[in-house]
Order: C-alpha cells, then sequence, then structure tokens
C-alpha cells in the first residue's frame, strides 16, 4: 500500500502545474459527458421511463463530483464554453485557453466511447437535439440563456466561495435546473464539447449548429459583464 501510495506522490511531483490541470480536465469532462449523455441513453433503452428527471439528475451529479475533485486543480471548467468565460475574465491565459479545449475534447470523446461500448448506442449516444417545432431564434435564444445562467452561477461561486462548500452543488445544481426545465426546445447542452463528441461518434452533426454558437455567447457575455463589474471596481 505504502508503495502504491508513494508511486502515486511520485508522479504528482513530477508533474507541471499544466499537466496537472489537463488530466484533471480530460477526468472531470469525462465524468460528465458519461453522466449527461448516458443518462439519456439509458432512458432511451427503457423506453423513457426514467424521463427528464433522471436525465437532468444525472449531470447535476457528474458535474457536482467534477467541481469536488478538481475544482483546486483546474477550477472545474470541463466545457470549452466556460474556459472561454475564463479567458474574458483573466482567470487564465491564451496559451491555457489551447490546453483545456484539448483537454475537453479529449475527455468528451473518451466518454462518448464508454457509452457507446459500455451503455449503449441508443439516441445517437445521448446527443444533444433541438426541437424545430419551435422557432430557430427561439432555440438559440434558450440555449444562450441556459449557458448564461450556468456561467453567470460559476463566476458567483468563484467570486464569493472560491469553489468550495456549496459551490459544487450550486453549479451542478443549474445544470440539471436548466436541462429539466430548457431541454424541451433547444436541448440545453451549454457544453460545446458534451454536443460535439456522441454527435461525432453517432455521426448525427446536423445540430451542432447552436452548440458551437449559443453556447460561446451566452458564456461570454456573462463573463464580459463580470469582468467590466469586478475589473472597475478594483480600478476605482
Amino acid at each position: 500500500m505504502s508503495k502504491g501510495t508513494d508511486l502515486i506522490r511520485i508522479l504528482k511531483d513530477s508533474l507541471s502545474l499544466n499537466q496537472k490541470k489537463f488530466i484533471a480536465e480530460v477526468i472531470g469532462t469525462f465524468i460528465v459527458v458519461v453522466l449527461a449523455t448516458g443518462s439519456v441513453v439509458i432512458d432511451a433503452k427503457l423506453h423513457g421511463i426514467l424521463g427528464i428527471s433522471f436525465i437532468a439528475f444525472a449531470p447535476f451529479v457528474g458535474v457536482a463530483i467534477g467541481v469536488y475533485l478538481f475544482g483546486r486543480i483546474s477550477m472545474a471548467h470541463f466545457n470549452p464554453a466556460v474556459t472561454l468565460g475564463f479567458l474574458i475574465t483573466k482567470h487564465i491565459s491564451k496559451r491555457q485557453l489551447v490546453l483545456y479545449i484539448t483537454a475537453e475534447i479529449t475527455g468528451a470523446l473518451l466518454g462518448s466511447l464508454f457509452v457507446k461500448y459500455i451503455i449503449g448506442t441508443q439516441a445517437y449516444l445521448g446527443a444533444n437535439s433541438p426541437n424545430y417545432a419551435y422557432p430557430i431564434p427561439l432555440i438559440f435564444g434558450v440555449e444562450f440563456l441556459a449557458s448564461a445562467l450556468l456561467m453567470a452561477v460559476i463566476l458567483v461561486v468563484v467570486y464569493t466561495k472560491g469553489l468550495r462548500g456549496l459551490g459544487g452543488i450550486a453549479i451542478g445544481g443549474i445544470v440539471g435546473l436548466d436541462i429539466f426545465f430548457l431541454a424541451f426546445i433547444s436541448g440545453a447542452s451549454m457544453n460545446p464539447a458534451r454536443s460535439l463528441a456522441p454527435a461525432l461518434l453517432s455521426g448525427v452533426l446536423g445540430n451542432l449548429w447552436v452548440y458551437f454558437t449559443a453556447t460561446f455567447v451566452g458564456t461570454s457575455v456573462i463573463a464580459l459583464a463580470f469582468r467590466k463589474i469586478y475589473f472597475d471596481s478594483d480600478s476605482q
């Protein structure tokens, strides 16, 4: 046991801070994607018996776990749109932007591979899908709103509790609530990596437009607002 512990300690000590961030983001995004998309696949396998409550609760748990495990290492982004927001608020550098997004896409793809070979292939591996019965501007607006709410909660937590205490519950909670109340219109992804991975592996790419536009716009608007509020107050 002590030898194994010593080996883990040696590996930790030998890694640079950015390497630790990369690994944390890969594992964290993997957890989030497995629970977020895996819940959709499981519900589809059971012919919808579990419903939206289960589909919303699973990613809530995944995000909360990820925040508590990796918040102190990487700030627990697990989401390229959130990473862009943190670039805007100057929590990360431009060089780290590439590191984070690469890690998040890697983790998401590994997560979708896990879902495909371990859980199932139903519902296009849990890929997000907007409801085109609604107007496209509404779909975009709802996805924008979901992403903006997520970024707002994350930044409130970061600027107040520093990802401690109930921070993980709050961030996971807004993810779950967004899905529960808004997924029936836009799919409520809030996360381009979570949308990209199952879409790529299932070959259903037509819906990615909304998850590669509205999510980034939503998080960026909130991040710009927070930067103005906090930076302007600091400079006065």
